[in-house]
C-alpha cells in the first residue's frame, strides 16, 4: 500500500534489494520468506519485535531516491510480494518516463511526494475512508495486531506496551496489545514465537503486585490459568487501561451494553509525536468524566470538557483558596487542593454573567461569574483565561438555547393549566393537618393529570407532643437557626459553598423540615429534576394502569414498607409509594423493581415531595448505589466483598471469626441495601441517610465497621452465626436519636427479638462521630479500586452459577456428561459474545436478557449457529454444510423468533451426534424432518410424517452423498446409497399405480401457495444447469391438512435458487440466483414415498445402518472446536481460551 513519504537514512540496513532502477528500489526484510535468513534472520526478527518495527507486518517496501542524493524516502510497503509488485509495476508504467523529463532533483522529489500523497487521498475518497485521529505509527501497530492475532477490523486496538511475559521461569520480551475485547501478547526471540490471547470477559482477577525480584508486575488470572507481565515502562498507565477494559467487559456481561466510541472528541494536531489512539483518548476522557461526576454528584451523561488550576475568593473567610476549576457542558465546579476546605457547583442554567475582571498583582487574570440568586464567584490565577471564557460562553449559549426550547415546548402544554393550577396548588408547608379535606389539597390535580403529592408525607402526618414547646423542639429550633445562619454566610441552594462547616452541621443532624431540600441538594438529584420539568408527571401518566412483573412485585410489597409509620397506614401514602416505584420501574426496566427499594423510597417520601422522592430514588439507584437494585443485586454483593476487605484491614482480630461464621455476608446485604433503615430504629436510621447523601457510600462502610468494632469481644465468643446475628441485632435496636422530635415509632425488628434485657442505649450521633474518628481515613478512590477487584469476582461467580444451573437443569434430558455440557455451554456463550463484539444479524440485546430463566439468557442466531454446527455436528462436511445448518436451525427454533437457546441447541446436537442402539427407534424422524420443514407441527407418529415428492427425494440423496464424501468407508456407503435409491425409485413408481386421483390431489398439490396472504417461500430453480455435486432444489409436500396449512411450500438450497418469504424470521436466508423461472418439467409430480419406506430400505444396507448407529465422540469434537477457535475460524473470532505458546 502507498504511504506518506518518510525519510530513511540507512537504506540497506537489515534489508535486501530485489529490484532497482534509477529512481526506485524494491527491498525485502532480511529473514523474511524461505529459509528465514539463518542466524541473521533470527536476529533481525527478534529486533523487529523488541523495537516494534513495522517490518514485522510489512516485510516489503519501495524506496525513492534521486541518483545524486543520499536520502531515501519510503513511499510504499506491503505484507506480501504480490501487493508490493503491483505498486512497483505501477511506478514503472506511470512515473519512470515522466521523471526523466525533470532536470532539477528537488523538482523530482517534490513531484514524486505530491503524486504519492495524491494517490493516497484519491484512494481514501473513492473508498469513503474517513480521516481518523490515529498517528501513522499507531496505524502500523493496528495492522500488526490484526495480522498476528487474526483479528477482524471490528476489533479496535486501544494501545500497546512493551513488557515481559513470564512463561515458567523464563521472561519473554515482547508487546502487550490491549484491544476493546482482548488482551494479547506477542514475542519473537531467536526463532521462538509466543502468542497469548485472553478475552477480557474471562478474566477473574487483575492485580498489580510487587516482589523483591519484580518490583512492578501485573497478574492476570482466568478460570484455568494465571499470567504474569512485568518490566513496563509505565505500569500505572497500563494497569489503569487494563482495569477500564475489564470493567467494560464486566458491564457487557452484566447488562449486555457494548462499547461505543465517542466521536465528538477534539482531534489531535497533525504531527503529534504521541502514539496514542483515538480510542485511548476516548477512554481517558471517560475515566476523567466518571471521576468528575462522582466528585460533584452530577448527572450520568455529563462530560468533562477540561480543568485548570486557579484560586477562588471565599467571602466567608476572606481568603483566596488554591484549587482546580472543572468545566463541563452544563456545570462549572471547583474543589480545593485540601479536600475538605471548599467545593462549589455552579450550574450554567443559574449563571447570568461571565466576565473578565481587571488584573492586578494581587488578583492576576480574574474571572467573575454571577448567578440568578445574586451570588458572585471570583476566580483568579487562570492560565488561559481568554480561551476559558470562550468555552464557558459557548456552553452558556447552548444552555440558554436549551432552556428556551424547553419553555417553548412546555409553555403551550402548561398555559391552559395555569389558571386551574393556581387554584389547586398546595399551600405552604404546615406542621399539621386538621382534616382529610385539607390533605386532599396537597395533591396537584391539573386537568387530566394523575394526582401527585406536592408535600412531604411527614408534614401531613407529623404528630406533636402535648407540650407545644419542649427541650427537643428547642434543640430542633436551634438546628434550624444554625442552618439558616449557614445559608446566610455560605449561600443557599445548589451554588452554596460546601465547607467543613457544612459537614459538621450534617453530622449534628439535619432538621426534620429541611431534610428533603438538603437531601436533594447533596445527592445532586436537584440538577436532574431542574433539567427534566414535567418528566415525572408524564411518566406517572404513562405507567398508570400498566401491568408487568415489576408492578406485581410492587403491589405485593407496598404494605410491607414502613407499616409502623402512620403515613403508610392509609391509601394516600400507599398510592404515592406505588406511583414513585412504578414510575421508576418504567423509567429503568433493566432494574424495574427490587426488594428494599420500597423501604428506601417510603423514607424518601416522608421528607420529600413525590417528584423529589422520585429523583432521589434515581440518584440512589443509578449513581450513588450503582447496580444495587438490579435482579442480582450485583452492586450490593460487590460492596459486601469490599466490606470484607475493609474488615480484614481495620478489624483483623475479628475477621477470621466472622469469616468462619459467615456473618459478614449475611449482615452486609441488609445493612447496605436499605442504608440501615431496616435494622435501626427509624429516627436513628435517617441520621445515617443524612450522612450518606452528603458523603456517599464511605459512610455506610465506616458505620458498619464501627458496629463490628463496638461488639468485638461479644462476637469473638460466639459459637454460631445465629448468636452473632442476635448480638448485632440487639445492638442496632438500641441505637437511639435523643434529639428526634418525632414520637417513638415501634421498630419491627425490635419486636421480633428475644425477651432478654435490652442493650444499653447507643446515641446515633456518638456512633457516627466514632465512625469518623476511627475509620474516617477510608477514601472514595480506595473504595472504587476495591470495587473493581470485587466486581470481577462477583460477576464471574454469577456466570459460573448460571452455567452450573443450566447444566443441572438439562443434564437429565441429554446423554452428555456434566463436563461435556459445561464445555458446550462455554462454546455456546463464547459464540454469543463474539457476535456482540464483531456484529451480527440480530441485536445483542434481544439475545441476552439476564432477567430470563438461566436456560434462555443467552441465545444465538443463524449465523452463530452455522459456526457451531460446522465445529460440533457430525453432518457438517462438504459444500452443503450451511444449508443443512439452516434446516437444523429452523427445526430447533420452536417459537420461530430466529433465535435458539442452549436447551434447543443441546437437543439438536444430542439427536445428531449420539445415535441409539437400534435404528428403528423414532429418533430418526428428526433426520427426515430436515427435508420436510417440520418447524411448527411436531408429529409424534412416523406414519403421520408427510411423504417426500421426487424433488425432495433427489435432494435427500444428494445430501447423503455429500455427507459420506469424507468417510473412510466412502465407496461402500456410495454403493449402499445407490442401491437404496434405486429401490425407492421403484417403490415410488409402483406407488403411483395405487394412488387414487383424490389422493394425488392431496399428496402432490402444486407448490405455489393458494392463499396469497400466507407467509410462504417460493423456489425458482433450473435443475438442468446444475452439475452432479450441486444441490438441486425441492418443493415441500403440502398435505392439505389444517396442521400444515402454514408451512413453507418450498425452499431453496442451491446456488442458482432464491428463497422468497414474506415477513418470516428466515427471509433472505437463501442464496442469490435466478428468478422468474418455472419449476423443472422433469420432476414427476405424482411420484412419492413414505418415511417408513425410506427407513425400511435403509435398514437393508448394513453399511448405512452402521453409519447412522455409530456414536460420535462429542468430547473429541469439543476439543477440536476449542483448538480451531484458538487460531481463529472463518469468521475470525477467537475463543475465550488462551492460545498456547510455542516452545
Amino acid at each position: 500500500m502507498w504511504v506518506n513519504p518518510e525519510e530513511v537514512l540507512l537504506a540497506s540496513a537489515l534489508w535486501m534489494t530485489e529490484r532497482a532502477n534509477p529512481y526506485f528500489i524494491l527491498q525485502k526484510r532480511k529473514g523474511h520468506g524461505d529459509g528465514g535468513g539463518g542466524l541473521a534472520g533470527l536476529l533481525v526478527g527478534t529486533l523487529d519485535v523488541v523495537l516494534d518495527s513495522s517490518a514485522r507486518v510489512a516485510p516489503y517496501r519501495i524506496l525513492y531516491q534521486t541518483p545524486d542524493s543520499l536520502v531515501y524516502w519510503t513511499i510504499a510497503h506491503g505484507s506480501s510480494r504480490k501487493e508490493i509488485t503491483e505498486n512497483w509495476e505501477w511506478l514503472e508504467q506511470n512515473l519512470l518516463q515522466t521523471l526523466s523529463i525533470f532536470e532539477n532533483e528537488n523538482d523530482i522529489t517534490t513531484f514524486v511526494k505530491g503524486k504519492i500523497q495524491g494517490i493516497i487521498a484519491e484512494y481514501n475518497k473513492s473508498h469513503d475512508i474517513r480521516e481518523d485521529d490515529d498517528t501513522d505509527k499507531f496505524k502500523e501497530a493496528i495492522a500488526k495486531f490484526r495480522k498476528l492475532f487474526i483479528m477482524p477490523e471490528e476489533e479496535k486496538l486501544v494501545n500497546y506496551y512493551s513488557c515481559s511475559y513470564w512463561k515458567g521461569k523464563v521472561p519473554r520480551q515482547g508487546w502487550l496489545y490491549l484491544s476493546i475485547n482482548h488482551l494479547c501478547f506477542y514475542s519473537y526471540l531467536l526463532g521462538k514465537e509466543a502468542k497469548l490471547v485472553i478475552r477480557w470477559a474471562d478474566i477473574t482477577q487483575l492485580e498489580k503486585n510487587a516482589t523483591l525480584l519484580l518490583p512492578d508486575m501485573v497478574c492476570v488470572s482466568t478460570r484455568c490459568s494465571e499470567h504474569v507481565f512485568s518490566v513496563f515502562l509505565n505500569i500505572n498507565e497500563t494497569f489503569k487501561l487494563m482495569e477500564q477494559l475489564a470493567n467494560i467487559a464486566m458491564r457487557q456481561l452484566l447488562d449486555n451494553k457494548g462499547f461505543e466510541q465517542d466521536r465528538s472528541l477534539p482531534k489531535l494536531k497533525k504531527k503529534s509525536p504521541k502514539k496514542v489512539s483515538a480510542l485511548k483518548r476516548d477512554l481517558d476522557a471517560r475515566a476523567k468524566s466518571e471521576r468528575y461526576r462522582a466528585l460533584f454528584r452530577l448527572p450520568k451523561d455529563e462530560k468533562l470538557d477540561g480543568h485548570t488550576d486557579c484560586t477562588l475568593w471565599t467571602p466567608f473567610n476572606k481568603m483566596h483558596i488554591l484549587g482546580q476549576m472543572f468545566v463541563s457542558t452544563n456545570y462549572i465546579c471547583f474543589t480545593s487542593k485540601e479536600e475538605t476546605v471548599c467545593s462549589l457547583i455552579i450550574p450554567l442554567r443559574e449563571v447570568t454573567i461571565v466576565e473578565k475582571a481587571d488584573s492586578c498583582n494581587v488578583l492576576p487574570s480574574p474571572l467573575s461569574i454571577s448567578t440568578k440568586n445574586k451570588m458572585t464567584f471570583l476566580f483568579a490565577n487562570l492560565k488561559d483565561r481568554d480561551f476559558l471564557v470562550q468555552r464557558i460562553s459557548d456552553f452558556l449559549q447552548q444552555t440558554t438555547s436549551k432552556i428556551y426550547f424547553e419553555r417553548e415546548i412546555t409553555g403551550s402544554l402548561s398555559s391552559s393549566d395555569d389558571e386551574q393550577g393556581s387554584a389547586l396548588s398546595c399551600s405552604p408547608q404546615r406542621s399539621a393537618l386538621s382534616s382529610d379535606g385539607e390533605r386532599d389539597r396537597q395533591f396537584n390535580l391539573n386537568e387530566s393529570r394523575v394526582p401527585t403529592a406536592t408535600q412531604a408525607l411527614m408534614t401531613m402526618y407529623r404528630r406533636r407532643s402535648p407540650e407545644e414547646f419542649n427541650p427537643k423542639l428547642a434543640k430542633e429550633f436551634l438546628k434550624e437557626q444554625a442552618w439558616k445562619n449557614h445559608f446566610t454566610e455560605y449561600g443557599q441552594g445548589v451554588c452554596m459553598y460546601r465547607t467543613e462547616k457544612t459537614k459538621e452541621l450534617v453530622l449534628q443532624g439535619i432538621p426534620e423540615n429541611m431534610r428533603g431540600e438538603l437531601w436533594l441538594l447533596f445527592s445532586g438529584a436537584i440538577n436532574e429534576m431542574a433539567t427534566h420539568p414535567g418528566y415525572y408527571e408524564d411518566l406517572v401518566e404513562k405507567s398508570m394502569g400498566k401491568y408487568n412483573l415489576a408492578t406485581e412485585e410492587i403491589e405485593r410489597d407496598l404494605h410491607r414498607s414502613l407499616p409502623e409509620h402512620p403515613a403508610f397506614q392509609n391509601e394516600m401514602g400507599i398510592a404515592a409509594l406505588r406511583r414513585v416505584l412504578t414510575a421508576y420501574a418504567f423509567r429503568n426496566p433493566n432494574i424495574g423493581y427490587c426488594q428494599a427499594m420500597n423501604i428506601v423510597t417510603s423514607v424518601l417520601l416522608l421528607y420529600a415531595k413525590e417528584e423529589e422522592a422520585f429523583w432521589l430514588l434515581v440518584a440512589l439507584c443509578e449513581r450513588m448505589l450503582p447496580d444495587y437494585y438490579n435482579t442480582r443485586v450485583v452492586g450490593a454483593l460487590v460492596d459486601q466483598g469490599v466490606f470484607e476487605e475493609l474488615a480484614h484491614v481495620y478489624v483483623p482480630q475479628l475477621y477470621d471469626c466472622m469469616q468462619a461464621l459467615s456473618v459478614i455476608s449475611t449482615i452486609s446485604l441488609s445493612w447496605f441495601l436499605t442504608l440501615f433503615l431496616s435494622v435501626m430504629p427509624f429516627e436513628s436510621a435517617v441520621v445515617v441517610v443524612d450522612c450518606f447523601f452528603y458523603e456517599g457510600i464511605k459512610v455506610i462502610f465506616q458505620l458498619a465497621l464501627s458496629v463490628l468494632d463496638a461488639n468485638i469481644h461479644q462476637l469473638l465468643s460466639c459459637k454460631d452465626d445465629g448468636e452473632a446475628m442476635t448480638i448485632l441485632g440487639r445492638y442496632l435496636d438500641s441505637v437511639t436519636n435523643k434529639d428526634s422530635t418525632l414520637p417513638p415509632i415501634p421498630h419491627l425488628h425490635s419486636l421480633l427479638t428475644d425477651n432478654r434485657d435490652p442493650h444499653p442505649e447507643v446515641d446515633i450521633f456518638k456512633l457516627v462521630r466514632i465512625s469518623y474518628e476511627k475509620f474516617g481515613s477510608i477514601r472514595a478512590d480506595v473504595i472504587e479500586q476495591m470495587r473493581f477487584k470485587q466486581r470481577l469476582r462477583v460477576i464471574q461467580a454469577i456466570e459460573d452459577t448460571t452455567k452450573r444451573n443450566v447444566v443441572r437443569t438439562i443434564v437429565t434430558e441429554t446423554p452428555f456428561s456434566i463436563d461435556e455440557l459445561e464445555e458446550l455451554y462455554t462454546l455456546f456463550k463464547a459464540e454469543h459474545l463474539t457476535s456482540c463484539y464483531w456484529g451480527s444479524t440480530s441485536n445483542p440485546m434481544s439475545r441476552h436478557d439476564p432477567s430470563l430463566p438461566y436456560l434462555e439468557q443467552y441465545r444465538i442466531d443463524l449465523e452463530q449457529f452455522k459456526v457451531l454446527f460446522a465445529l460440533l455436528f457430525p453432518w457438517a462436511c462438504g459444500t452443503h454444510t450451511d444449508d443443512l445448518a439452516l434446516r437444523v436451525f429452523r427445526l430447533l427454533d420452536h417459537n420461530a423468533d430466529a433465535l435458539i437457546n442452549f436447551r434447543e441447541f443441546i437437543s439438536g446436537l444430542s439427536e445428531c451426534a449420539l445415535s441409539r442402539p437400534k435404528m428403528h427407534t423414532p429418533d430418526y424422524r428428526m433426520y427426515l424432518r430436515l427435508w420436510n420443514q417440520e418447524t411448527k407441527a411436531k408429529l409424534e407418529n412416523m406414519k403421520d410424517l408427510p411423504k417426500l415428492n421426487q424433488s425432495q427425494f433427489i435432494e435427500l440423496c444428494k445430501t447423503l452423498y455429500n455427507m459420506f464424501s469424507e468417510d473412510p468407508n466412502e465407496q461402500e456407503l456410495y454403493h449402499a446409497t445407490a442401491t437404496v435409491t434405486s429401490l425407492l425409485l421403484e417403490m415410488g413408481e409402483v406407488g403411483k399405480l395405487f394412488c387414487s386421483p383424490d389422493d394425488q390431489d392431496i399428496k402432490l398439490e402444486d407448490s405455489s401457495p393458494k392463499d396469497t396472504a400466507m407467509s410462504s417461500a417460493m423456489l425458482i430453480s433450473d435443475d438442468e444447469t446444475k452439475d452432479d455435486t450441486s444441490m438441486s432444489s425441492y418443493s415441500v409436500l403440502s398435505t392439505g391438512s389444517h396442521e400444515l396449512d402454514d408451512k413453507l411450500q418450498c425452499e431453496d438450497i442451491a446456488e442458482d435458487t432464491v428463497l422468497i418469504r414474506n415477513g418470516g424470521p428466515y427471509a433472505g436466508a437463501g442464496h442469490h440466483g435466478k428468478a422468474g423461472l418455472p419449476h423443472s418439467a422433469s420432476i414427476d409430480k405424482d411420484w412419492a414415498i413414505t418415511f417408513l419406506q425410506f427407513l425400511a430400505s435403509v435398514l437393508t444396507e448394513q453399511a448405512l445402518v452402521q453409519y447412522f448407529e455409530k456414536p460420535v465422540e462429542i468430547s473429541a469434537r469439543i476439543t477440536n472446536a476449542k483448538n480451531v477457535r484458538k487460531v481463529g475460524h472463518q469468521h475470525m473470532s477467537l475463543s475465550d481460551y488462551e492460545i498456547s505458546l510455542s516452545d
